[in-house]
């Protein structure tokens, strides 16, 4: 019993956001964006930013550079003109989140899903949410609706271990830990084999 009260009163940090970067437009112009490109001159971005970029893509530019009002200004627009919106509204959410407004952030993921059921960066992200404020259930539904959308993101399994050791469910907790070790390319092992021992623990497994 220590140890379930150890883990509730000093629980690992969980991963965080996971930015929408697929996308599915409305004129079903699918792309995938390539933000990462580095223009050959400064003229080049600067250009490419103001004139070639769609809404959501200049948007997630100023997302990456840490200018709120910007990117919120072009997600916005994408979504009134129809394209990327569920990735919008998901990434609107991220800023709002980051930004302590957690209705608002919910109303976004929400509204994100309801234009796009199977975007998996939604239900992670609003399981997030859900996780911070302790509503462990609904944290572990869009975990594990995530996890049949996207099996091989190995941070996901990790808070679902988290979220189902929460609610005391350790067996669980101990099975997504280890999916977590075997997905992830660079686990923090020493984080990871202390709470698997504890979770061991707590069911009587060694």
């Amino acid at each position: 019993m220590a140890k379930v009260f150890q883990l509730r009163s000093s629980r690992p940090q969980k991963f965080g956001y996971k930015k929408a970067r697929r996308h599915s437009r409305s004129d079903g112009a699918d792309s995938q964006l390539n933000i990462f490109e580095q223009p050959e001159t400064a003229a080049a971005r600067i250009v490419s930013l103001e004139t070639n970029l769609h809404p959501f893509e200049r948007a997630l530019l100023y997302d990456e550079r840490g200018n709120v009002i910007r990117a919120t200004e072009g997600y916005q627009e994408s979504i009134s003109h129809g394209e990327y919106v569920a990735d919008a509204y998901c990434n609107l959410g991220i800023l709002e989140s980051e930004q302590g407004c957690v209705d608002e952030a919910i109303e976004c993921f929400k509204n994100s899903l309801k234009h796009d059921p199977a975007l998996f960066e939604t239900h992670y992200n609003l399981a997030n949410v859900y996780f911070d404020l302790g509503d462990y259930r609904p944290a572990q539904v869009h975990y594990e609706i995530g996890a049949s959308i996207e099996p091989g993101y190995a941070n996901l399994y990790f808070n679902l271990a988290l979220t189902l050791a929460m609610q005391d469910d350790f067996e669980r907790a101990v099975e997504a830990l280890e999916s977590y070790q075997q997905l992830s390319s660079s686990p923090d092992e020493d984080k990871t084999e202390k709470l698997l021992t504890t979770l061991r623990r707590s069911i009587g497994r060694s």
